[in-house]
Formats: C-alpha cells, sequence, structure tokens
C-alpha cells in the first residue's frame, strides 16, 4: 500500500508524511500539523477535542481520516491520524488561531481565482503561462509547452473516441509513443 516515507518541513518543524501508491497521493500526521498551527502544549488532546467538535457539526471530513503506523519522536512506530491533502487544507479551516489564518486567506484566494478561472478559462492559461515565466522558464520553452499539452489533448481524445477507456491502456500507449520518438519510457 505505503511505499515511500518522508519528513517535511514547514517553518523549520517537521511533518511527517507517507506516500500511498495505490491512491497515488501522500498523507500527512495530522497531529504535526495541528502542532504547527497551534502552538499547543498538547497537541493530540488539541486534535482529540477539534475532531469531537468537527464530527458533532457533521464534518465528514473527521469521518475519512484513518490511522497509519508513522515512526513517533521517540522512534517507536506508532498508529497516527493522517489525511491528505484536500482533507487538511479542509481541517486547516477549521482550525480557530491566528497562525491559520494566513492559510485560510490563501485558501480563499485560491479559490476565488479558480472560480474565476471557471467563468473565464483564458486566465487559467494565462497562470500558467505566470506560473512557468516565475519558475524561470524561458517564452520559448513556455510555448513549447503549451502546444504540447494542445497536441497532448488532441491525441487522447481521438484515442477516447476510439474506445480506449483504462488509464492503463493511456500509460501504455504514451510511453509506446515516448520510447519510439526518443528512445526511453517514462
Amino acid at each position: 500500500m505505503t511505499q515511500d516515507t518522508a519528513i517535511k518541513l514547514f517553518e523549520s518543524r517537521q511533518v511527517r508524511s507517507i506516500w500511498n501508491n495505490e491512491k497515488g497521493r501522500w498523507y500527512f500526521a495530522i497531529i504535526d500539523i495541528v502542532s504547527i498551527l497551534t502552538g499547543s502544549p498538547d497537541p493530540g488532546a488539541y486534535w482529540r477535542k477539534l475532531k469531537e467538535r468537527l464530527k458533532k457539526e457533521g464534518n465528514e471530513t473527521v469521518t475519512n481520516c484513518h490511522g497509519l503506523k508513522m515512526t513517533a519522536a521517540d522512534g517507536k512506530q506508532r498508529i497516527t491520524d493522517v489525511a491528505d491533502t484536500e482533507q487538511l487544507l479542509r481541517l486547516i479551516q477549521s482550525i480557530p488561531s491566528p497562525k491559520a489564518e494566513p492559510f485560510k486567506r490563501w485558501l480563499a484566494r485560491v479559490g476565488y481565482e479558480r472560480l474565476e478561472e471557471i467563468e473565464n478559462p483564458e486566465l487559467a492559461a494565462k497562470r500558467m503561462r505566470e506560473l512557468y515565466k516565475a519558475k524561470g522558464y524561458s517564452d520559448e520553452w513556455i510555448e513549447k509547452r503549451v502546444r504540447g499539452i494542445a497536441i497532448r489533448d488532441e491525441l487522447t481524445n481521438e484515442w477516447k473516441k476510439r474506445g480506449v477507456k483504462e488509464q492503463r491502456v493511456y500509460s501504455i500507449l504514451t510511453a509506446e509513443i515516448s520510447r519510439a520518438n526518443f528512445g526511453m519510457t517514462p
């Protein structure tokens, strides 16, 4: 099920995480995030109380959080409540702490921008170009990337029209194209 474990750093504080191959996503130790965002002397108790309150409110995120074995500070493996990125962002919205406010503002801004992009998809394309530019990519590289995405979309749409339904088949076809063109497979 899980393949890779890692320690992520946030504001020089450790956040335990684990990669789940099956689901294709990272899971993060909730108690580590709670500790960072609240400064609570007992983040475990804080999380239990928050979880109880959220359950009473009918918050489904808490119900979907589950425990995985992770290495604790003492080096022992212990069951720890974890959340994927989406669940974690939802939980952060529920933490009443000044340290959580910057995240809440960021989430509100990103949500607003996404709603704008739904109304006007050109904004999404513009944002993509700006992000690549901010990462240091040249205008030429960005144009090639945009064209490559358009060509890939055309190709996968054609495969879809011809009856390809499974992600595995898309992966095989993509790997064959890469092998034929570049001599390597992803």
